[in-house]
């Protein structure tokens, strides 16, 4: 480490909140599609993708190109004041991207968690309800609402409440930990079947206004549930009158193979909440379904004064034309191939790894003592992202353990830095002193 990033910790440590939290100790100079460089001059291989960020990679010429183009023209005028196309253009380019054959509107916000609090108020104008149902893995953000909704109570809740009334939590579909104690496919994916249960001991049907779930669960552990399953939870919601809200917030933008996941799925949501790599690096959030739910709020309802900031519009139409024209969904569908080869090599020599798991590029291993058990081991995980850092592999944990090695690596990675990076991850784990 050297004078200036030393003088940038000290100074980080005086002027910064410790609550904002650092996975590394670098600080970025430049970064280029897969890779980071830092103030040393040192090269960091970029697993993370700033969590899930820059799928379309950094610094991508055409976003980069649109930003500074549009930067030109203006930066801000409020779309609530004096409109402008690119949120237009943007709204109905979002409207024809995500599942369902049905009328769709898309409104714009600045980040995820606020994509997630206007899903919300809309269900809950549209059905009349005020109850919500999210999952005991799932991570939707950190304002009031979102955070309430969140399911891990360290470090996202500890401290925070009294929280938001009327959100009820039932299990997620944790093939690996079942909350049930079965086994898939004999168990006929029971943890969905078992919603009308939950309507009986927590929350009654007719007051539940929405069901809000990740369709791989993020910060809970890349926990990826069986292909029943959200067609399970859609019927039962569509028998009782609720509305499905998917959040496709990290899942979204090719990160799982598709441009979102519930299309491997084969389900509709009724709503869809997007953000992340939807703006190249820049914040910008979505929240896209059904015409008559989110035409339902009174004119003023929904909004902010920077909700679709016309920079942030420019870069995410970059986005979707770079998709379009780079074939970026298939780099993806590659990387996340030949990663997944990689993590299985590693499953083959070191049984601490207990699971390989994921969708498309979205993929992890879950760390545990020994499979037999499957006690999680945070410990170690913490050693093998440690010397990874070191080594110059930018990685990261989640799950409720703190025991899975997640990977949100660039789609546009190429095979060489991909390689480069597989080899410092094994690395870490002989180093590590895994077994």
């Amino acid at each position: 480490m050297n004078e200036k990033t030393s003088q940038l910790l000290e100074r980080r440590k005086r002027f910064v909140p410790k609550g904002v939290f650092n996975v590394t100790s670098y600080f970025a100079q430049s970064a280029k599609q897969g890779t980071i460089t830092d103030v040393e001059g040192r090269e960091l291989i970029d697993f993370a993708g700033g969590i899930g960020v820059v799928n379309v990679g950094h610094t991508h010429p055409k976003v980069v190109e649109a930003v500074c183009k549009q930067a030109e023209r203006f930066t801000h005028t409020c779309f609530h004041v004096v409109m402008y196309q690119e949120y237009i253009d943007l709204a109905e380019k979002l409207t024809n991207l995500t599942p369902g054959n049905f009328p769709k509107m898309a409104a714009l916000f600045n980040s995820g968690a606020e994509a997630v609090e206007n899903a919300v108020k809309s269900a809950r104008h549209y059905s009349g309800r005020s109850a919500v149902i999210s999952f005991d893995c799932g991570f939707h953000g950190r304002t009031l609402l979102s955070m309430s909704l969140t399911g891990k109570v360290k470090p996202y809740k500890l401290g925070f409440g009294p929280f938001a009334p009327e959100i009820y939590h039932m299990p997620y579909a944790y093939c690996y930990r079942c909350p049930l104690n079965l086994n898939y496919p004999e168990c006929d994916v029971a943890c969905a079947r078992n919603l009308e249960n939950f309507f009986i001991k927590n929350a009654a049907a007719e007051e539940v206004a929405c069901l809000i779930v990740e369709p791989v669960a993020g910060e809970g552990g890349f926990i990826t549930p069986p292909k029943e399953y959200f067609s399970i939870l859609k019927n039962i919601c569509k028998k009782y009158g609720i509305i499905f809200i998917a959040d496709e917030i990290q899942t979204g933008f090719g990160r799982t193979g598709t441009m979102f996941a519930m299309e491997q799925y084969n389900v509709e949501p009724d709503l869809v909440t997007a953000a992340k790599s939807m703006g190249g690096g820049l914040p910008i959030s979505a929240l896209i379904g059904r015409s008559e739910i989110l035409d339902h709020p009174q004119i003023g309802g929904m909004g902010g004064t920077y909700g679709g900031n016309p920079i942030s519009c420019a870069a995410s139409l970059a986005v979707l034309e770079a998709f379009e024209e780079e074939n970026i969904l298939y780099k993806g569908q590659e990387l996340g191939r030949k990663m997944k080869q990689g993590f299985d090599k590693l499953a083959g020599r070191y049984a601490c790894i207990g699971d390989v798991r994921g969708l498309g590029s979205m993929l992890a291993m879950e760390i545990v003592t020994d499979r037999k058990t499957k006690t999680p081991d945070p410990d170690l995980t913490k050693k093998i992202i440690s010397y990874a850092h070191e080594k110059g592999l930018i990685t990261m944990a989640c799950g409720n353990f703190g025991n899975v090695i997640r990977t949100l690596a660039p789609l546009t990675m190429d095979d060489e830095t991909l390689d480069r990076g597989l080899k410092i991850m094994e690395q870490a784990f002989n180093q590590s002193g895994a077994k």
